[in-house]
């Protein structure tokens, strides 16, 4: 039986023989954790790759030197995303937070350094049987513990503080950018390679800041760990001669033989795993996001009875999660056992290379000790790779999603600032005028761009009831778009009065997830209107069953049929009272007499208000006063009055 580091009680959750540097990441292999553990996740699916003739290929100072560029390139953009934190407003406490952590590790190492003496002490006095030596030397174990669970403990607390800082400012630069200049909206209309930006702004951001953290302070640890026990290694190992050549230090020439070799293999086993793991947060998220959404369509499935194709769907979505897995644990299994191996060797490896030295005399039992002591710290931080293979492939596939997110961000940003939506300006005039206004739909794979209206001139006078018509898909929620400012693809003037205040009302009002104060409130503040207020606009657009509910919480897109949230839509209109009210096709989920209550509601309670409709019921023609209607010629849309 080995003789066991009582040191190594401290940080690890399984006994090991002195000198041994096991972290939790080489017990994947053991059942202890699973793929999931060490975060390595992602895909079955390929792409078809042509493959290249020998000549094609680039020679190995070619590669090298790509491969060099590349991790340039990589490190230069991973500066770009880290370095605006630490000279933000926040650059104060973060540094503070660092300097502390620094200091606690590097006090962390020191206490390493005084086990390794404990170490030769310790053994030395059992082996001349020292019962005076023993007693204190085990009073000085028990305070060298005490220190090092509280610099342990403190490290672990300050650093998660620093990771939280660190993401609560990450997420509100990602939040407010994504929603600067309506950059949301845009990437919807053109995706640009950015799946799931709710996932990259919640997740990736998360496992960015855990580990660049983790990484570069690992990182750290390990270097001034080779530091200070290289030259303890290379003093208490002395030379050894082999094949009539003296070779000092020779435990150091070991160690890092040793961890090169394993280095290189492990990146050769694990390298699939980094883009593996890519794909895999991918597929995950596109697995929630479908099933998100068939519960928030869930009366629309029920009512079509498609939980067929629905199931199928998600069934389809999931078989991609199985298969990536199937591919993960194919590599992980790989690279646990190897890494499991490695680190067991590491184990016994320095007692067999130091004992001829033991044996011939030349060191006692003590000396044997501290170099095996020695030579695991040494060879543990050279194998810093080895050991964070797993967590390094999980950090880079993270951060190639934040690289591909922000590179989405800027360029629509630049996109909008360099062609912007059609321009809204405001001035000093009574109504609403749009000038020559043409309106386009970008192209994608399915179809070239086309053009939805040409050369259209119109105006909106104060309170006004004005109609527009025209055959579905045709554009009519297009204009709406493009008066409201968010609709980029097209050309021509829009003319707004200074100081009027305009609201659009959608076919699916948008109802966000909170109190109901704060739904009939959108988009003004929970606390802009009064409770009798809010109840009278509830009254008044027949929705009495929730005016004693303004201060409970739901998701009140569910609770509420089509119709009711329609309605809550026009509670909303009465309680803001604008200048100028867009309604498309806003009560299109009502019967026929709701709607016609709700217009004269509209009509009686707002007369001072601009309506403008879009609308198929004839009915509703009734409550305006003039109709224009889009109208195909010479295979062009154009807008005229009826």
């Amino acid at each position: 039986m080995y003789p066991l580091a009582l040191s190594g009680i401290l940080s690890r959750n399984r006994l090991v023989p002195c000198g041994a540097r096991l972290r939790p990441s080489t017990l994947a292999g053991f059942g202890a954790t699973s793929p999931t553990a060490h975060g390595m996740m992602q895909t079955a699916g390929r792409t078809a790759v042509t493959p290249l003739s020998r000549s094609q290929l680039p020679h190995g100072s070619d590669m090298t030197r790509l491969k060099l560029d590349s991790s340039r390139r990589f490190l230069g953009k991973v500066w770009s995303l880290t370095y605006p934190y630490w000279q933000s407003e926040e650059r104060g406490r973060a540094w503070g937070l660092l300097i502390a952590i620094i200091a606690l590790t590097l006090g962390l190492v020191y206490i390493d350094v005084q086990f390794n003496t404990w170490n030769r002490e310790f053994y030395n006095a059992l082996e001349q049987k020292n019962y005076a030596d023993f007693k204190d030397l085990i009073l000085y174990f028990a305070f060298l513990a005490v220190m090092f669970i509280a610099a342990a403990i403190y490290k672990l607390y300050l650093t998660q503080m620093l990771t939280m800082r660190w993401r609560v400012w990450l997420t509100n630069r990602y939040i407010a950018d994504w929603m600067d200049r309506q950059v949301y909206y845009r990437l919807e209309l053109d995706r640009r390679g950015t799946d799931n930006p709710d996932q990259r702004i919640a997740e990736d951001l998360k496992l960015f800041t855990d580990g660049t953290l983790s990484l570069s302070l690992g990182l750290l640890s390990a270097v001034v760990t080779l530091v200070s026990f290289i030259t303890i290694l290379w003093t208490v190992s002395g030379p050894i001669t082999l094949f009539g050549h003296t070779i000092a230090g020779y435990m150091v020439w070991a160690a890092l033989i040793y961890a090169v070799a394993g280095s290189i293999i492990t990146h050769y086993v694990g390298r699939p795993l980094i883009g593996l793991n890519f794909q895999q947060e991918r597929y995950e998220a596109d697995f929630r996001f479908t099933l998100m959404r068939l519960r928030e369509n869930a009366e629309g499935v029920a009512l079509y009875h498609g939980e067929g194709p629905e199931r199928e769907g998600l069934l389809t979505r999931f078989e991609r999660i199985r298969g990536n897995w199937w591919q993960l644990m194919r590599f992980t299994k790989r690279l646990t056992g190897f890494t499991a191996g490695y680190s067991q060797i590491a184990i016994i490896f320095p007692f067999i290379v130091a004992a001829p030295r033991y044996f011939s005399g030349a060191m006692p039992l003590g000396g044997l000790m501290q170099i095996a002591s020695a030579f695991g710290q040494v060879q543990g931080a050279l194998s810093w790779f080895v050991q964070s293979y797993g967590t390094l492939a999980n950090w880079r596939a993270s951060v190639d999603r934040l690289l591909t997110f922000h590179a989405a961000l800027d360029a629509t940003v630049h996109e909008a600032e360099a062609a912007p939506a059609i321009p809204q300006v405001r001035d000093s005039g009574p109504g609403i005028r749009a000038d020559a206004l043409s309106l386009t739909v970008p192209g994608s794979e399915s179809g070239p761009a086309r053009t939805l209206l040409a050369d259209a001139s119109f105006a909106i006078a104060p309170g006004e009831r004005l109609l527009i018509t025209g055959p579905s898909g045709s554009g009519k929620s297009t204009i709406f778009r493009a008066l409201a400012g968010i609709w980029p693809f097209g050309r021509g003037n829009i003319r707004v009065p200074t100081d009027a205040r305009v609201l659009f009302l959608p076919q699916k009002p948008y109802i966000p997830i909170g109190t109901l104060r704060e739904a009939v409130s959108f988009p003004a503040p929970a606390d802009a209107f009064g409770d009798e207020a809010l109840r009278e606009a509830l009254r008044d657009c027949r929705l009495e069953r929730f005016t004693e509910r303004l201060e409970e919480t739901q998701n009140w897109s569910m609770l509420m049929s089509g119709g009711e949230q329609q309605r809550l839509a026009v509670a909303r209109a009465l309680l803001h009272q604008p200048d100028f009210l867009f309604l498309d096709e806003a009560t299109a989920s009502m019967d026929e007499s709701l709607e016609r209550a709700m217009y004269e509601l509209l009509v009686t309670r707002l007369p001072g208000t601009a309506i403008t409709s879009i609308a198929h019921n004839p009915e509703v023609a009734a409550f305006h006063a003039r109709t224009l209607k889009l109208r195909a010629e010479d295979g062009t849309v154009r807008l005229a009055t009826a």
